[in-house]
């Protein structure tokens, strides 16, 4: 692991600055350790509610995602939808930019080369299709297997952070808007794009491997801009992608 990189990472529970330790990471203060499994540090141990329910989930569905998703839009014809929330991203030259809930990583192939890309995501089997991904297209990127509630980044480590996908089902969302705004530099846009309610009921419920999990019962979505902190700046919400997405943006004061 690069010393730069090294040099952004904390105990994502005690925010210690974290040592490499032959093959592993340890905690400065405390010892505890952090194993890296194929080049990606690894910040889960006990995963519980939703989280645990969707990573069982996303790691069955992965080796398909990224096949299913081109399917789809093929048959629907739909646009592609990232053009929308991407023009929302502040990146500058050599930007240093966080993803929570990175995926198979096809957002990136939408960003700008010379950034600095780092990704997260709570599914191992997501993270392996984005290393393969990521070879595949030739991109640079760290990878964290962690949860958005528990990021393993210094306070004020990036230019730009968003979220794509799954903070509708997050355990807790109040806390990971909290750690997107922690590893935040000041002044800061922060970008969360997920899902409407009306378009997890038209896709996901029709969908056989995944229409237990959004089926009856489920817990409904909203965009969670009640959940953002009230000191925040600029705060503003929209649907998008035909009302299919919502979009919320909030600045990070200075």
């Amino acid at each position: 692991m690069e010393d730069y990189v090294l040099s952004l990472l904390c105990d994502p529970d005690t925010r210690y600055a974290l040592e490499m330790a032959g093959v592993n990471l340890r905690n400065t203060a405390t010892g505890r350790i952090y194993p890296i499994r194929d080049g990606i540090p690894l910040f889960v141990s006990t995963v519980t509610g939703s989280n645990l329910k969707y990573q069982i989930l996303y790691d069955r569905i992965a080796p398909g995602y990224d096949l299913a998703e081109r399917l789809y839009h093929w048959f629907t014809r739909k646009p592609n939808y990232r053009l929308d929330f991407i023009s929302e991203l502040e990146l500058k030259p050599n930007a240093r930019v966080l993803e929570t809930s990175v995926g198979t990583g096809a957002n990136l192939r939408y960003l700008p080369r010379d950034i600095d890309f780092y990704g997260v995501d709570i599914s191992w089997g997501m993270l392996r299709k984005c290393q393969r991904n990521l070879l595949q297209w030739k991109r640079n990127a760290h990878l964290f297997q962690a949860e958005a509630e528990r990021l393993p980044f210094k306070v004020e480590a990036f230019d730009c952070v968003f979220h794509v996908g799954g903070i509708n089902f997050f355990t807790d969302k109040t806390r990971a808007i909290k750690e997107m705004i922690w590893v935040a530099k000041p002044g800061t846009k922060i970008v969360i794009v997920d899902e409407t309610e009306r378009a997890i009921r038209e896709n996901y419920q029709r969908t056989p491997i995944v229409k237990n999990s959004y089926g009856p019962g489920s817990e409904k979505v909203k965009c969670p801009i009640d959940l953002v902190p009230p000191e925040m700046k600029e705060i503003s919400a929209r649907e998008i992608c035909g009302g299919k997405l919502y979009c919320l943006t909030f600045r990070k004061p200075h």
